[in-house]
């Protein structure tokens, strides 16, 4: 009974190494910023940051599902970019109508993702870099390359400008309940098992019985849909929907997913440790300005991506080498 309840602590421990480490990252990295800089803590930075980055971990929610079933998608930043020209359009209805709007849009690009990934066996990379171009075409189109005001007479603001119950914003109240939501989803049902079960081996899965096609249609619609809040967050919290926004976006969900430890071949992953990849990457840059700030060191926003690449390649580095000094059990 000892032996194998230290055998499967050790087996937890080896699995969970970058989880772990995320969570310290960002616990370390927030105590910094309490030590260094005397606003860091204050509840304007606080708001911004996590209204801001609301955005990221929307998409990067959506993004999880997707790898764990071993794909990608590419299209997540064009597709927020969309949504929140759609959501603007719609502002004059209010909140209630622009919301599910921009998200069910969202969801049909995903559903343009998962017709063309199952029905037509296109690889995933191609597959969403095409819908990546054709939401940013489309973008472009309907906005006529200018970005589109909202209407401030409606409630549509209130979804990225107010907070909920006086606390926090509602922005990321609505993201924290979605994480819960896909944690919930993940962990407890049938469905998130498949969706491991296909990352882990797609063919093993379909000789098994379990329905692959479905977890994958699943997973690309969540990303579309989840983008598609992300594009109504945007304009809510800027007061326009703009086309040209997004870029980059993708890779940034993709560099908190793996961050927070999940495989890029798929098979495992984690909710709340995405949302920790996402907020420490945020973290990082929050940081970064508090530096510009006091003078320390002067970097450009055009930095932020090469910033983003080195931590997500170093990140990649660290899993390659965990996954394959990890020991063979069972």
């Amino acid at each position: 009974m000892l032996d194998t309840d230290a055998f499967d602590l050790r087996k937890y421990v080896a699995n969970n190494t970058q989880t772990t480490a995320v969570w310290f990252a960002l616990v370390g990295l927030i105590i910094f910023g309490l030590l260094r800089y005397d606003n860091f803590g204050s509840a304007y930075n606080i708001t911004s940051f996590l209204n801001y980055n609301a955005m990221f971990i929307a998409i990067s929610l959506g993004m999880c599902f997707v790898i764990m079933t071993g794909g990608i998608d590419l299209s997540v930043g064009s597709v927020a970019a969309f949504t929140s020209v759609i959501a603007a359009y719609l502002s004059p209805y209010g909140i209630e109508v622009a919301l599910p709007g921009a998200v069910l849009a969202g969801v049909g690009f995903g559903a343009i993702n998962g017709f063309c990934i199952i029905a037509m066996r296109i690889p995933p990379f191609i597959a969403t870099l095409v819908t990546m171009l054709a939401a940013k075409g489309g973008a472009l189109i309907i906005s006529g390359a200018e970005t589109i005001g909202v209407d401030w007479g409606s409630n549509f603001t209130k979804l990225g400008m107010e907070k909920a119950f006086g606390l926090l914003p509602w922005s990321i109240t609505i993201v924290a309940a979605l994480a819960l939501v896909l944690w919930l989803v993940l962990e407890k049902t049938s469905l998130g098992r498949t969706v491991l079960a296909v990352g882990g081996g797609e063919d093993a899965s379909t000789l098994m019985g379990l329905k692959v096609n479905r977890a994958k249609a699943f997973s690309y619609m969540l990303s579309g849909g989840c983008a598609g809040l992300a594009g109504v967050i945007l304009a809510s919290g800027f007061g326009a929907g703009q086309p040209l926004e997004g870029i980059g976006w993708e890779l940034s969900a993709i560099a908190a997913v793996v961050v927070g430890g999940t495989l890029l071949t798929g098979g495992l992953g984690s909710i709340p440790a995405t949302v920790a990849g996402a907020l420490l990457l945020g973290l990082v840059f929050n940081i970064l300005n508090f530096e510009n700030g006091r003078g320390t060191i002067s970097l450009s926003a055009y930095w932020q991506m090469v910033i983003r690449g080195g931590f997500l390649f170093a990140v990649i580095l660290f899993q390659t080498r965990v996954t394959s000094s990890r020991p063979k059990v069972g």
